[in-house]
């Protein structure tokens, strides 16, 4: 009967999780696209300014420009594909529990230096 709605419960949480684990892929995706795109029309209006409208004509800065801007793409494009691949969902989850467990050791911990302090006291206990 329980047991029931606890398992219910738990395959919403994990559905829940992994529709928001999703979500967060998309946005990071759609970014990447995004700053693929920007990069691309960023790159043709360096080399117009640099070579149509003559500004610092004497010297191609724009390729010192690009190739700055085509490092943090790389930078990004390793995070989104590469780097989420070894620190996703599963790495988040077991960091989160280790966390978690980590504050519930700590807890008790202090409760029970609270119990041996204060012996006679009816503080924190728990009720039959």
């Amino acid at each position: 009967m329980f047991s029931a709605k606890k398992k219910e419960s738990e395959i919403g949480l994990e559905q829940h999780e992994q529709l928001e684990y999703a979500q967060k892929r998309i946005r990071q995706k759609k970014r990447l696209y995004t700053h693929f795109v920007v990069f691309l029309i960023g790159s043709v209006f360096l080399i117009l300014i640099n070579k149509i409208f003559k500004y610092g004509e004497a010297y191609d800065w724009f390729l010192w420009a690009i190739t700055l801007w085509a490092f943090f793409f790389v930078l990004h494009l390793v995070n989104v594909f590469v780097t989420q691949k070894f620190m996703g969902q599963e790495w988040e989850r077991s960091q989160r529990e280790k966390l978690v467990k980590k504050q519930r050791e700590k807890i008790a911990s202090l409760q029970k230096e609270i119990e041996t302090e204060f012996p006679s006291s009816n503080i924190n206990k728990k009720k039959p």
